[in-house]
């Protein structure tokens, strides 16, 4: 048997809580297009994506170790991917579009640029004169604008939900619009699902790229709460297991603690507030996927501890900065020689103008292909 969109639809009102986001009630697309005969609407966004040049160039972009340093270090790519399943399995629990939260996160960080946060840092300080960079914007550019798919328009042509779903900042801004709808006070339930699930995941893998890396021992956790935790989950796990190999076992129970918490808690906000559609998640008194107290009490000394232990660690800040210079130069290098940039980012100087346009080209680079055009126009850090 066949199943068709419409049955998906169905499907989605028979099990769908009220307040989760309906595919056959979206808000639509910029530029209008036929229903597919088999895929909702949620689906075929998060197709898009996938198919994206913008998401394959993630597989060789920065999380916070260099690309390339080492095999099992996370990507950009990986990261994304390690996201969306925590957020589907969030959403599953709480009766939320599980297409819609994944369409969000496989999207959120396709505009990021090379190097991780440093390369961020890097272009939003050449742009302070020109509009600035935000990686949470450049995604939205790359799906709305950047990305060129069809013949009559640009970008993917995403849903509403989807492009509102990827301004999480914007929403907070009173009176914030998106195609003349409210993005805010809060966002609908499945963005804020994408936005913790985007937390939480880095808390646990990038614990477990620094253990891998020799940056963080087991000794050095033993000071935060979490970590003690999953660590006495572990062992009462698997009591005949070998400490070492405990800690890979530990990583995942960092992971699942945090999920358990934020499925427990934001089930308890929404029994609170029973909001009955999503415009009502948005006008909600209190953001309503969250921690709880105790939990937040105890990751706020870890992300402090893991900014000054791994992220500003030299082994991994000096090898970004020295990435980093080279992109500045790079960046420069097409300012003064814009006829050095490729055919289509040339074509959008007069519309985009020259700054911009040369944001954008650096933005999407893969942290390779960066280094490749540094090398290939002989610059050198400075």
């Amino acid at each position: 048997m066949i199943h068709t969109r419409q049955d998906w639809e169905s499907f989605e009102d028979r099990v769908l809580a009220p307040y989760a986001a309906r595919s056959e009630r979206s808000r639509g697309r910029p530029h209008p297009q036929p229903a597919h005969p088999m895929r909702p609407e949620f689906q075929r966004d998060r197709d898009r994506i996938l198919h994206s040049r913008a998401f394959r160039r993630l597989e060789y972009k920065t999380q916070v170790f260099v690309n390339g340093t080492a095999d099992h270090y996370r990507t950009r790519l990986t990261h994304t991917m390690e996201m969306t399943a925590v957020g589907r399995t969030i959403a599953r629990c709480l009766r939320a579009n599980e297409d819609l939260v994944e369409a969000i996160a496989l999207a959120h960080d396709v505009g990021h640029s090379p190097f991780g946060h440093s390369g961020e840092r890097a272009l939003d300080e050449l742009m302070k004169d020109n509009g600035g960079f935000d990686h949470n914007l450049q995604s939205c550019r790359a799906v709305e604008v950047l990305e060129l798919q069809y013949p009559d328009f640009p970008g993917l042509n995403l849903t509403w939900e989807v492009r509102a779903g990827l301004r999480k900042h914007q929403a907070e801004v009173p009176g914030a619009e998106l195609d003349g709808h409210p993005i805010g006070p809060f966002q609908m339930l499945e963005a804020q699902i994408a936005d913790i699930a985007d937390d939480l995941t880095y808390h646990a893998h990038d614990v477990d790229d620094a253990l891998e890396a020799g940056l963080l021992t087991e000794a050095d956790l033993g000071e935060q709460e979490l970590w003690r935790r999953a660590i006495d989950r572990a062992r009462a796990q698997y009591p005949s297991v070998p400490e070492d190999r405990r800690l890979r076992i530990a990583v995942r129970n960092l992971l699942d603690l945090q999920v358990e918490d934020v499925i427990r808690t934001s089930s308890l906000l929404l029994d609170r507030h029973a909001p009955v559609s999503p415009d009502a998640v948005m006008n909600a008194p209190e953001r309503l996927i969250w921690y709880s107290a105790e939990m937040q009490q105890m990751l706020d000394p870890l992300h402090a501890f893991l900014f000054r232990r791994v992220y500003f660690h030299p082994a991994v800040a000096d090898a970004n900065q020295e990435a980093v210079k080279l992109m500045r130069r790079l960046f420069m290098h097409y300012i003064e020689h814009p006829d050095t940039m490729g055919r289509k980012a040339r074509e959008r100087i007069a519309s985009d103008g020259l700054w911009r346009t040369a944001c954008d080209y650096v933005a999407g680079m893969t942290d390779r292909y960066a280094l490749e055009e540094c090398h290939k126009f002989g610059l050198a850090a400075q």
